[in-house]
């Protein structure tokens, strides 16, 4: 059993996808920490030796992980709230952020909120 910041990993996947269970680790950053510790990628988490194990944790040291970095992410989206921005009217209202077209996209937003709350002003 691998335990990895508050994280038991599941033993029959492959190292470098068990690490995307910890937040703030995609499949891309997950390659480049195995790569720089020279870990193959395929290897099963069940087949990790313990000194591998220390190496990884190791090297999520260098990292933002968890709970800091959804802090650091509350803390910007807290910063735009108090600027008043239109990037946090968009987070506000649960619509894409970053200039996607919602017209014929964001349906999933969309269902969840209901018309009213995405388009207060077609409301009659």
């Amino acid at each position: 059993m691998f335990r990895l910041m508050w994280h038991v990993l599941p033993e029959d996947k492959s190292i470098w996808i068990a690490l995307t269970n910890i937040y703030g680790i995609g499949r891309s950053r997950s390659k480049k920490i195995l790569d720089a510790l020279n870990i193959p990628f395929m290897k099963k988490v069940k087949d990790i030796s313990e000194d591998e194990q220390k190496k990884i944790s190791d090297e999520l040291q260098k990292y933002v992980l968890e709970n800091d970095l959804k802090r650091e992410v509350a803390s910007a989206i807290k910063r735009l709230k108090e600027i008043k921005c239109y990037r946090w009217i968009r987070h506000n209202m649960w619509l894409p952020v970053r200039w996607q077209c919602t017209r014929k996209n964001a349906r999933t937003a969309k269902k969840l909120l209901g018309r009213s709350k995405v388009r207060p002003v077609l409301k009659k």
